[in-house]
């Protein structure tokens, strides 16, 4: 299932981006995580803000719209040793803070809503709702055209219906610009 995502996410950034100079895609990035026994792989298309929100002196505070689409691999589905595979698919905006030229260290944070394939019920945690909000908080280092990160993500329904326990992960990610 990781693999098909993959390729799916692939051939839009690819057709995407084929359509001239000014293209909606400014970047793609593969990010794998894992907590609370499920593991997430994650593929997302960015695209750039057309201006900083504020500027300091040698930084600023940019950001980016993130269209994501994951898959996770409960282990302990229904607190029994078998697997849930949950597909999500999300829209995040972030917010970054980097050095003006856009190279560096880095640190972000976003909240968007995603929509979940099913209710997660792994390791004793459970959704009740297929609507979930997710948000990060991030930090990593970018060069030229390409990016490396490290996440520490939060999904839950923020209190519209219970149960709500939420899910946390730690994650890695890879971004290459265009």
């Amino acid at each position: 299932m990781y693999l098909k995502s993959l390729i799916l996410i692939l051939t839009l950034t690819i057709t995407l981006s084929a359509h001239g100079h000014e293209s909606i895609v400014d970047s793609v990035s593969v990010e794998y995580g894992s907590g609370n026994k499920t593991n997430l792989l994650r593929v997302a298309l960015q695209n750039n803000w057309s201006a900083p929100v504020w500027r300091f002196s040698k930084s600023q505070i940019d950001g980016y719209w993130d269209f994501s689409l994951a898959q996770w691999r409960g282990r302990r589905y229904q607190q029994m040793d078998r697997h849930q595979w949950i597909t999500a698919i999300g829209v995040t905006p972030v917010f970054r803070w980097q050095k003006s030229e856009r190279r560096g260290l880095y640190g972000e944070l976003g909240i968007g809503a995603y929509l979940l394939s099913d209710l997660y019920n792994n390791n004793g945690r459970r959704f009740s709702t297929r609507f979930q909000f997710g948000d990060h908080i991030g930090m990593g280092y970018r060069w030229d055209q390409a990016e490396f990160g490290l996440r520490f993500q939060h999904f839950s329904n923020a209190g519209i219906k219970k149960p709500n326990h939420g899910v946390n992960f730690f994650t890695i990610r890879y971004a290459q610009q265009f």
